[in-house]
């Protein structure tokens, strides 16, 4: 049976990405930035960016590489899901050390390792002894520089995909993603979700040609960055780096992706849900890119916190004093490009998602025309902040937040300038953005239930979560 606290759990990291965290104490780490560690950057000659980032986990390091290449870049009509194929691909293994070799050998050092895909990029990280460092050094280069595969190879993990794919679509979670991406974007490659549309996942073992030219096109030094946190030297990482990455040819290819046409006017979808269950309303507004320098996105971060929170007025009104739904969440994950406000409530009695879509309408509405007292904002600035900042006490916590940030600008002290961006937004700033995104005519609505009669089918579970956040991992 899944534990629903964990499907809730996913679903908040759906909607709140990153740099949320809806518990744990306020108390800063001391110092004026919000990331507190030292972090040294050094780009080689081919254009790989290393980071190293000395953290007080004495014997241990987390080894995260970051390819600034997700399902964003899959701009071919037909040739989506390619970014997470290759999360799966690069673990079949090379010439020089086969996927059995490769797991022997981390199994030995005691290392975990694993991978996910975003809609912006993916990661590959490796947990293990700071003792062993040259030893995964030696591996992660060699895969990402001499990968092969067979088209037998390819067709059965493409295969697998489709399988994930499929085990996913169980879950209303996965439904609801796709629809609401497919009909709020119309040109953008966001329109379609991480794991890609099906049909595409279906073609995708007839791909091998097309999958030799993704490869080529973005497992480059410069579109790459080497992330060490832990027991680390920085100028023996860089020392090393030259060594096993030096090799590695940098690339030519630059990308283009499509841009969105604003939104005129309202759509909506009705989904049938072949299982009983309760209904889900999913609220998209189109929202703006991240960026380290521009107040609107830091803005509505802060209206996610002020809505949608479990003290927020709106949060306390829906959920625990009518309860009218039994999960509520909203806000706006970072992406490299304009992405949406969403907003997901799951309905107890199907007759009344029309009043909790109203209810949120008008708690939208309201942020428009009525100030939020500068207190009330103070203290979600604070907790935003400081909760964020409690919780880089892991060298995995610290390159998985750090690894984010580099792969949404390329470079990690980004993170230092949007939580400064946060101390100086203003009322004014909240109900401008309001003004701004949360526009009748810039929203999507999808509406998923169950018609009474309808074929059963199968339930869902938390692993189309993850593929709902525009995220999946082996």
């Amino acid at each position: 049976m899944t534990d629903p606290l964990k499907l809730v759990a996913a679903l908040v990291l759906v909607i709140l990405g990153t740099r949320f965290s809806a518990w744990g104490e306020e108390t800063p780490r001391g110092g004026s930035k919000v990331f507190p560690y030292p972090v040294q950057v050094t780009v080689l000659e081919n254009g790989l960016k290393v980071v190293a980032v000395p953290f007080d986990n004495p014997g241990l390091v987390a080894y995260w590489t970051v390819v600034r290449a997700g399902s964003r870049n899959e701009i071919e009509p037909g040739k989506s899901g390619f970014a997470h194929f290759f999360e799966h691909m690069m673990f079949r293994g090379t010439d020089a050390y086969p996927r059995e070799r490769y797991n022997a050998i981390l199994k030995e050092l005691g290392a975990d390792h694993n991978a996910f895909t975003t809609d912006d990029y993916t990661a590959y990280h490796v947990l293990a002894p700071a003792s062993g460092l040259e030893t995964i050094m030696t591996l992660e280069s060699d895969r990402f520089m001499n990968l092969k595969y067979t088209v037998e190879d390819f067709k059965k993990e493409a295969g697998a995909v489709l399988g994930e794919y499929n085990k996913n679509a169980s879950s209303p979670f996965q439904t609801l993603n796709e629809k609401i991406r497919d009909a709020a974007f119309t040109a953008h490659t966001y329109k379609h979700t991480t794991i890609g549309f099906l049909r595409d996942v279906k073609e995708m073992p007839n791909q091998y040609e097309y999958s030799l030219q993704f490869f080529d096109r973005y497992y480059r030094p410069e579109n790459c960055a080497l992330l060490v946190v832990g027991d680390v030297d920085p100028k023996r990482l860089v020392d090393l780096a030259r060594k096993f990455y030096g090799g590695w040819k940098r690339g030519s290819y630059q990308v283009e992706i499509p841009a969105e046409p604003q939104q005129t006017e309202e759509k909506r979808v009705e989904v049938d849900w072949p299982n009983p269950t309760q209904p889900y309303l999913d609220m998209g507004y189109h929202g703006p890119a991240f960026s380290d320098t521009q107040v609107d996105l830091p803005a509505l971060d802060l209206v996610s916190q002020l809505l949608f929170s479990e003290a927020a007025p709106l949060y306390q009104k829906l959920v625990v004093v009518e309860q009218e739904v039994d999960l509520l969440i909203g806000g706006a994950a970072d992406h490299r490009d304009p992405y949406l406000f969403e907003i997901v409530a799951r309905v107890k009695k199907p007759e009344r998602v029309a009043y909790v879509e109203a209810t949120i309408t008008a708690a939208l509405e309201d942020l428009k025309t009525k100030p939020i007292p500068a207190d009330r904002l103070g203290k979600v600035k604070s907790h935003l902040k400081y909760s964020y900042a409690m919780g880089l006490d892991t060298a995995g916590s610290v390159a998985r937040s750090l690894a984010h940030y580099i792969a949404l600008t390329s470079d990690p002290e980004a993170v230092n300038r949007v939580y400064a961006i946060y101390d100086r937004i203003t009322p004014e700033d909240v109900r401008n953005a309001a003004r701004r995104y949360f526009a009748r005519t810039g929203r999507t609505v999808v509406i998923l239930s169950h018609k009474e009669g309808a074929p059963a089918g199968a339930q869902g579970g938390a692993g189309a979560m993850a593929a709902a956040a525009g995220v999946t991992a082996r």
